[in-house]
């Protein structure tokens, strides 16, 4: 009985200690400032609530039916030759294959869409950026304006960013959550990258991919300047 005591305790201490920890997380894929991020954001909550039509009902049922035949509940139809019903095993089966199919076509289609190398379609100039992953820190080249930077980019909001990312070594990523989509960096390839920032603000980058010893201090800041001018001041 103590030892029952103790174990539920912990349970409820463990359930509150997370939940505290948790409050302080700031999910920036579900916080999105780009319309790239807009895009997948609404692509992973409807996958998550179409997943949940199955789990939510599969967790009802597992409390409902652990209830319902409990031990003193003598009410409770006993079946012990039960093994088939056809309604359920319809129910069973054709819900997930529907959603399967549902998910199938949505992510086919959001695939295509949010292809990391497709331009973005706008009547703004895009800005031009050359991305290079080294031993442990971003190079990032402005081909138009003749500059390059180390660990922070920058480039005007509600405009088009196009990335051409390589590495110097080993595979790399190249990823700023609130923006969108993460794309590999290799050596002696060029991958593409097309970004846009919905509104101003400095937003994290990261390096997604371990790469080595030095990968988790691969952090650099994207500023998304309120107009060109800002921008041109930056480059200044």
């Amino acid at each position: 009985m103590r030892l029952s005591k103790y174990n539920k305790s912990l349970g409820i201490l463990s359930l509150i200690a997370g939940t505290l920890l948790m409050s302080g997380c700031d999910s920036a894929l579900l916080n999105p400032k780009g319309q790239i991020a807009l895009e997948q954001r609404s692509l992973i909550l409807t996958a998550f609530g179409l997943m949940l039509i199955v789990v939510i009902p599969a967790v009802l049922m597992a409390v409902v039916f652990a209830w319902k035949y409990r031990a003193s509940n003598t009410n409770a139809k006993y079946s012990p030759n039960w093994s088939h019903s056809n309604k359920v095993e319809a129910v069973v089966w054709t819900i997930p294959i529907l959603i399967i199919l549902f998910l199938s076509v949505l992510t086919w289609k959001s695939t295509h869409a949010l292809e990391p190398s497709k331009p973005l379609q706008s009547d703004v100039k895009p800005v031009e950026i050359d991305v290079v992953a080294l031993d442990w820190k971003w190079l990032f080249i402005y081909p138009e304006q003749g500059i390059a930077t180390v660990n922070q980019i920058a480039f005007p909001a509600n405009t088009p960013v196009n990335f051409k990312i390589t590495s110097n070594s080993v595979m790399n990523s190249f990823f700023i959550p609130t923006l969108g989509s993460q794309i590999y960096a290799m050596a002696g390839m060029q991958t593409k990258l097309h970004l846009i920032a919905n509104e101003p603000g400095i937003f994290d980058g990261i390096s997604a991919n371990f790469s080595g010893r030095g990968f988790s201090g691969m952090k650099f800041k994207a500023i998304a300047t309120k107009d060109d001018a800002e921008f041109q001041q930056w480059g200044g």
